[in-house]
């Protein structure tokens, strides 16, 4: 809705409204007075130049005067304008009060830069910014912020952050195109992450990959040269080892599937370069060259499959230093064999009332890999599989390179599925799976503990998808020998209809002491709605909660929080958010969130949407997005 006391059209393209106010709220009647409202002393319109300008303008709520803005421009279509966008307005126990005032810059249509001057109360005035680019083969992203002196720790902070993906012609016909990919993360120091865990594109915040990868490929064929190097943030409280530097790492692969006689075979080399820091890491660094080659015939029916596979790992290492028994190389030469195969058996069945399909799936697989002693090999790259429905088929034991596992084995499992007669969606998957091992395993990390001869532990396994509504999903892993469970996963989820989620979770495990109770919610709270708009909720005058909580049974403690309330009013959006994240073992950042969203028009405040994506399963905006977004509602 908008009116003006006077509207002067200078000519078809531009025109010039006095005395003008602008709201989303809904007329109601001739005393209507709306929730918020913008009023200008002028307004001049600009067809041609797709532009708006408002002078004297301000943004009232329940009449009380918000933002001044003595003049500001905007685009009239959904096509971006640069300006400034609304401040934001937060509070945290590190940074205090927190104001920041963004300028977006609308470079070109495929490039825009967001400047963010934010002043905080505890630690000064911090300077930030995003630049984006997207063109027809490349895109990125790059984030920055400096805070010259931070008042709390007495040292200029910054970060760094970047994310490039695309390719590039090399200019030579024989190689043609070449991807890159660049994956950049650096701070100023240690407590960065504590101070500002928000911040960066990293998924770790402790450990920071600075990854750039160059990429070749032509059918079967594949090249791979990347650098890779870590900035481990340390807490001296809970120390990490990081990941060794890859400088560089060169990597060809070779492979074809049904090729000769329907075989899939393929075969992969790479050198890497790791370095660390010994003092760390405590032994030598390295180069290593591994070959992977690899062989396998499948013969697939749909009644079952069966692939026999062979496989040899041979590897070469150069050690910066000499080892313990004085070598300063190493060579070693590992095949395995393998045979997979597995039996689908299929019945109509009916339970509770519903048509199924019903499945039942044995499947059995043997692995013998010789023993080779790798004792001496340091681990540079290797973990272990964590055990699971996956892992417990695969034939290695260990992620990584430097450890081969020793293996005579064989695997058996059996699932059954329900599926939908016709859309053939899982509405139930039961599954079992367990080990038998003929000879002990001999290889190992160090510290780690091997494998006996005889049973595994059991895997159970249930994923129930009853219905659109209902969900549930469990994984136990249960010792035979002392009739207990050693790590328990439960969920379970409730969405009975739009804006209500409901899920639960539970994990225990027994060889660490943990268990944890994990609670995470979206529920319409009590008030009638008048109507329901496209995008728009459950209607106006609804209340909604929404919250995370984490919990540890073992130590009687809450780990993490996330508690916020949301009021619809159908105009106009309020959400304030209470946030208590772990940090470290003794640290936790804790802020208050408060946003007012004026529909159609702008989003005041601290955003919490950020906060409650990451932390609440099937989170759903209030006002979904059904058009293309303004400028002043693309940041959080």
């Amino acid at each position: 809705h908008g009116e003006g006391s006077r509207i002067d059209f200078i000519d078809p393209d531009r025109a010039a409204i006095r005395n003008a106010s602008y709201t989303t709220c809904r007329r109601d009647g001739p005393d209507w007075m709306p929730d918020w409202i913008l009023h200008a002393t002028k307004l001049d319109i600009d067809q041609e130049l797709d532009e708006g300008r408002a002078e004297g303008a301000t943004l009232e709520f329940k009449g009380i005067p918000l933002i001044p803005i003595p003049s500001v421009s905007f685009p009239l279509t959904e096509r971006r304008k640069s300006g400034w966008l609304p401040p934001t307005l937060g509070l945290d126990n590190t940074a205090g009060l927190k104001l920041a005032v963004p300028y977006y810059w609308n470079i070109a249509p495929n490039r825009d830069l967001t400047l963010i001057p934010q002043v905080m109360t505890k630690r000064g005035i911090d300077l930030g910014g995003q630049f984006r680019y997207l063109e027809s083969d490349y895109s990125g992203i790059m984030e920055g912020n400096l805070l010259p002196a931070d008042q709390l720790r007495h040292e200029t902070r910054w970060g760094f952050f970047a994310r490039h993906t695309g390719s590039f012609d090399s200019g030579i016909d024989a190689i043609g195109r070449l991807g890159l990919n660049l994956n950049l993360n650096r701070v100023s120091d240690d407590n960065y992450w504590r101070d500002f865990p928000q911040r960066g594109l990293s998924l770790t915040t402790r450990l920071l990959a600075n990854d750039a990868s160059l990429t070749w490929g032509h059918g079967d064929f594949s090249l791979t040269a990347r650098a890779l190097k870590w900035q481990a943030l340390q807490d001296p409280l809970s120390p990490i080892v990081p990941p060794y530097d890859r400088l560089p790492q060169l990597n060809g692969r070779w492979g074809r599937d049904n090729g000769y006689a329907g075989m899939d075979y393929s075969v992969e080399a790479d050198y890497t370069r790791f370095r660390g820091d010994t003092a760390l890491t405590g032994q030598p660094n390295a180069d290593r060259i591994y070959t992977l080659a690899q062989v396998s015939r499948p013969f697939l029916r749909p009644w079952g499959f069966f692939t026999p596979r062979m496989q040899v790992h041979a590897s070469h290492y150069e050690f910066g230093s000499a080892l313990s028994n004085g070598a300063s190389s190493m060579d070693r030469v590992i095949p395995t064999l393998s045979l997979d195969g597995g039996l689908v058996f299929e019945r109509d069945a009916s339970y509770f009332g519903r048509a199924f399909r019903q499945t039942l799936e044995p499947r059995l697989k043997y692995v013998y890999t010789p023993y080779r002693d790798q004792s001496l090999i340091p681990n540079y790259d290797t973990g272990v599989y964590d055990f699971n429905f996956a892992t417990i088929w695969s034939e290695n034991a260990f992620a990584g390179h430097d450890r081969i596992v020793d293996n005579n084995l064989v695997t058996f499992g059996l699932t059954s599925r329900l599926l939908d007669p016709e859309t053939g969606a899982e509405a139930v998957r039961l599954g079992i799976a367990q080990r038998y091992r003929f000879s002990g395993q001999q290889v190992t990390l160090p510290g780690g503990t091997p494998a006996a001869k005889g049973l595994s532990d059991i895997m159970l396994g249930a994923s129930i998808n009853w219905d659109q509504h209902w969900g549930f999903d469990s994984v136990i892993q249960y010792d035979p020998d002392k009739h207990q469970s050693t790590r328990t996963t439960l969920g379970a989820r409730y969405s009975p209809g739009d804006y209500r989620t409901l899920a639960l979770a539970y994990r225990r495990e027994r060889d660490l002491g943990t268990r944890q109770v994990d609670l995470g919610w979206q529920w319409p709270l009590g008030g009638a709605p008048s109507s329901r708009v496209d995008g728009g909720g459950l209607g106006a005058g609804r209340w909604y909660s929404v919250g995370r909580l984490n919990y540890d049974l073992a130590g009687s403690k809450l780990v993490d929080a996330v508690l916020g309330l949301e009021y619809d009013a159908g105009c106009w959006v309020g959400r304030v958010v209470f946030s208590k994240l772990q940090t470290s073992t003794g640290s936790a950042n804790k802020s208050i969130m408060f946003q007012l969203e004026f529909v159609g028009f702008s989003r005041v405040g601290n955003n919490p949407l950020r906060t409650l994506r990451n932390n609440i399963p099937n989170y759903r905006l209030l006002r979904e997005e059904v058009v293309s977004p303004s400028r002043f509602t693309q940041y959080d």
